[in-house]
């Protein structure tokens, strides 16, 4: 049986639900953990996480049926190790543009012979899965790089033909950002529907799972009709903003807006 759920349910040919953590609590990623995501992803780039609160995210969520993954803040090996060391069972890694960049995510993730990541699971080794950890972190790691560029367009074929990519995480935004396009999550432009076609098509080829961020519930559900096996919606942050936002309206709305 896997130690990694969203490995198994991929392998199960599932699709997967996540949730983003952008808000620095424990007591944040506790709550989100419990709302039926099947994985939840610190998010270290452009949230508002350190390592510490990386790993407090974790902790909270320890005793919950999810896939706990992180999104580090660039392609580095010194945080990806850290970041796997700390609890993730996977690791989405941004602006991956080049065949080389991604072998060196893959070998940053992965423990010799089939890597260089150093060995030293501070929390994986002692906690939960105790002394087999090493045995079964190349297999069960998921490496997961970002395509959010042109350049990575261009550059799909030979990325995707990396040995060791489990997924692909697309980045809506910056990938529109890069085509010349107004940055944003849910797209209907023709071009980068099209794009997000051949990305299914071309990661299907190859056993690859193909992951998108999205805005919404109801464009996450469309994407995953589209081929798509891991959508995110939204973060914390933006959930917790939109419910407020319509509560509030709400009040005023059936208060008849007496401010």
């Amino acid at each position: 049986m896997s130690t990694n759920q969203l490995k198994a349910r991929w392998k199960a040919g599932k699709a997967a639900v996540n949730g983003w953590l952008a808000i620095p609590s424990g007591f944040s990623a506790e709550v989100m953990a419990q709302c039926g995501f099947d994985s939840v992803t610190v998010d270290m780039q452009h949230g508002v996480q350190d390592y510490l609160s990386m790993v407090q995210c974790f902790q909270a969520m320890d005793k919950h049926p999810v896939t706990k993954l992180v999104r580090v803040p660039w392609n580095e090996p010194g945080i990806i190790g850290k970041a796997l060391d700390g609890g993730a069972w996977g690791v989405i890694a941004p602006m991956i543009n080049t065949r080389e960049q991604a072998e060196a995510m893959v070998s940053a993730c992965r423990y010799p012979p089939h890597g260089t990541r150093s060995n030293g699971p501070i929390r994986h080794g002692t906690y939960g899965v105790a002394s087999n950890y090493q045995s079964i972190a190349n297999d069960e790691v998921l490496v997961i790089p970002m395509i959010e560029t042109k350049q990575a367009i261009d550059n799909l074929d030979s990325i995707l033909d990396v040995k060791g990519i489990d997924g692909i995480y697309v980045g809506p935004s910056d990938l529109a950002f890069s085509l010349g396009l107004t940055p944003k999550l849910d797209h209907e432009d023709p071009t980068i529907l099209k794009i997000y076609e051949r990305l299914i098509a071309e990661c299907g080829k190859r056993g690859i799972h193909a992951g998108i961020h999205c805005g919404s519930p109801e464009y996450a559900a469309r994407m995953i009709q589209m081929g798509f096996r891991l959508t995110t919606i939204a973060n914390d942050a933006g959930l917790m903003a939109k419910a407020a936002l319509e509560a509030v309206a709400t009040v005023w709305k059936v208060a008849g807006d007496k401010r």
